[in-house]
């Protein structure tokens, strides 16, 4: 595939808001269900957005590139969609990202 840069970037850029679209819309998928099975979650995805922010010099809060994946506030998210993690939940999450 041979395509310039700037449609290259309109193309991941379309990717990551239809990968966030796929998110917000299977609220039943957990985090930790997703840090298990794929070695990253929901929060992953808002912290790369404010790294890469930072290094560009573009101000966003955590709290912004949060809701930027979520589609709302944090904390709201997870009053009405985040369930209790099982200890072999955790256990197993601590394996995949330690430190998370």
């Amino acid at each position: 595939m041979t395509i310039d840069d700037k449609t290259r970037t309109e193309l991941e850029a379309a990717v990551f808001r239809r990968l966030v679209g796929h998110l917000r819309a299977r609220t039943d998928v957990q985090n930790i269900d997703l840090m298990n099975l794929a070695g990253f979650c929901r929060n992953c995805l808002s912290n790369w957005m404010k790294e890469e922010a930072d290094a560009k010099g573009v101000a966003v809060t955590k709290d912004e590139s949060r809701k930027a994946v979520y589609g709302m506030p944090y904390e709201e998210w997870k009053e009405k969609y985040q369930g209790t993690a099982t200890p072999e939940q955790l256990a197993a999450a601590k394996k995949v990202h330690p430190g998370h």
